[in-house]
């Protein structure tokens, strides 16, 4: 993780969700929103679309349709996530 991304004791959680096995079924996505903004750049696209920006990555991510994230969104963050240096570990 670089140096500037500073994780707050919320966003530090839903990153132990994320990087948690099994997968839990129970990561909400305004969790996830809050620390994505946090961690990297999103921008609101058309249809619910979120186009997220961590590092030289850049993902779009579909809203759920219900609070939480599905199974695969979680592995799709897990690489993200990994790729910008950001594990379960992180300080």
């Amino acid at each position: 993780m670089t140096d500037d991304m500073h994780l707050d004791t919320h966003h530090k959680a839903t990153v132990k969700k994320i990087f948690g096995h099994p997968v839990s079924h129970n990561i909400q996505w305004h969790d996830v929103l809050s620390l994505l903004e946090n961690v990297g750049t999103v921008r609101v696209e058309h249809d619910s679309r979120y186009k997220v920006t961590l590092g030289s990555e850049t993902q779009i991510f579909d809203a759920p349709r219900h609070h939480d994230i599905d199974e695969q969104q979680v592995i799709d963050l897990r690489r993200m996530l990994s790729s910008a240096g950001i594990t379960a570990e992180s300080p």
